[in-house]
Parts: structure tokens; C-alpha cells; sequence
């Protein structure tokens, strides 16, 4: 059975993928391969880097937006995600799609060169399970990169979005429920670099990404724009298994 936050999550992502495709479906359609809120180009970050020939696992893929633009990169490519309906978006991407949890992912042991999210499943399922699932299907060598909200937003975040003082604690639970049902998770760095050690992964880079200069995006939670022009709204962790 799935946990209370899976199913929370699955319940909202069916209730809301229409609405939620509507919303933002033609800006990951224009630019598929961006990153996060502001779609920061990957030609720019160099995150994933040349995908070709690589078995690729999109970890909470939506609409597969991202994944089908990997595709045509040259990358074998499957989408998955635990919601039903996003997943009827992406129906006839072209791109092998899995309807399942990113913390029980049905793949054999070291099937993926390549494990990514753009705010998916890391962001959205338990990282204590998460990373080493990744860890289970990843071969040696392989990278885990995943974009989420940074901590500082974490930190700063209510209801009606980011704000200038600090809203909840460093130290303690860090997972979240907001009003709409939808459960999201979050880990102070050191807790991060513990993690990523006890499951074999080496740190290779953390990004802070800023909104590009007179940038706009259809996601109301990461506006105001002056507040992310001057602190990061996310952040993109790239680790390596050894």
C-alpha cells in the first residue's frame, strides 16, 4: 500500500494534471530541455551533458516533455511517473512510459547510465528512499541530477509564496503537506551529503539557479521575480555513483 504522501501526491497530480498541462504545457513544449521555474537552457547549465547511446530514466516525467526531447538527443529514454493522468499526456511520445512510484521504480538493478528530475519525484517522494532506489538502478558511474525548490525557499516559503523572513526550522521534519494536498519534501545540505554518502554517490556539483535577467515563467509559486533575481528558488544537485 502506498504511503500516506504517495498517495496524497497521486490523488492531486490526477486531480490537477489538466489543469496543471494547460497552464504550463506550452512553455515545456517551447523549451523542453530547460531547467526548473524559468526553463534555464541545459545548453547553458550542462547538467545532463551528451545523453547519446545512454539508457535515461526520467524520475517523474509528466507530459514526458523533457524525456521525448532527450530521445531525439539520441538517449534511449523511458518516463515515469505515478500519476495517471499526467502520464495520459505524454500517450503517444514515442518514449517507453512506467506508471509507478520514484521510490519503488520497477527496473532490474543497474539499468540506467542516466537518473534525472525536473522537479519530480526527488522533490515529491521521500529522499531517504529515493536516493538509494536510485542508487539500486543506477550502474556504477552513473549520474543522478534533479532539480528542486532550494532550501532557502523551503525556509522562506508560505502560502502565498516566498517571502523575506523565515516561515519553519533547519532541524526537524522536512516534509511538507501544503493546503492543496500536495506532499513535498526537503533536507538541509549536510543531511543531503550524508545521504548521498551512505548510498554511494559522490557530490559533483550544486547549482543555485537565478532567474535570467527580465525572465518570466507561468509558475505563480516562484514570482516574485525580484525575489528570485536576488535568492535562488531552486537548486540542481548532480552526484555521481561510484
Amino acid at each position: 500500500m502506498a504511503r500516506d504522501h504517495e498517495a496524497h501526491n497521486r490523488a492531486f497530480w490526477d486531480a490537477d494534471a489538466d489543469d496543471y498541462q494547460a497552464a504550463h504545457g506550452e512553455a515545456l513544449d517551447t523549451a523542453p530541455r530547460g531547467w526548473g521555474a524559468w526553463r534555464i537552457p541545459e545548453a547553458e547549465l550542462g547538467v545532463l551533458g551528451d545523453v547519446r547511446d545512454l539508457d535515461v530514466l526520467e524520475l517523474g516525467c509528466g507530459a514526458a516533455q523533457w524525456s521525448l526531447a532527450l530521445a531525439e538527443d539520441g538517449a534511449r529514454v523511458v518516463g515515469l511517473d505515478q500519476s495517471a493522468a499526467q502520464l495520459h499526456h505524454a500517450r503517444g511520445c514515442g518514449v517507453p512510459l512506467a506508471q509507478a512510484s520514484g521510490e519503488a521504480a520497477p527496473f532490474a538493478d543497474d539499468s540506467f547510465d542516466v537518473v534525472f528530475g525536473d522537479h519530480g519525484a526527488m522533490g515529491f517522494c521521500d529522499p531517504e528512499v529515493t536516493v538509494p532506489e536510485v542508487s539500486r538502478i543506477l550502474r556504477s558511474g552513473g549520474l543522478l541530477a534533479f532539480c528542486i525548490s532550494s532550501f532557502l525557499k523551503w525556509l522562506t516559503d508560505e502560502e502565498a509564496g516566498s517571502t523575506h523572513e523565515l516561515q519553519r526550522g533547519w532541524f526537524g521534519d522536512h516534509a511538507l503537506v501544503w493546503p492543496e494536498g500536495v506532499a513535498e519534501f526537503q533536507l538541509p545540505y549536510g543531511e543531503w551529503l550524508a545521504l548521498f554518502r551512505r548510498h554511494g554517490f559522490e557530490v559533483e556539483d550544486l547549482l543555485h539557479l537565478r532567474a535570467p535577467k527580465d525572465g518570466t515563467t507561468t509558475y505563480d509559486e516562484f514570482v516574485p521575480y525580484v525575489w528570485a533575481r536576488r535568492w535562488p528558488a531552486e537548486e540542481i544537485w548532480r552526484v555521481r555513483k561510484r
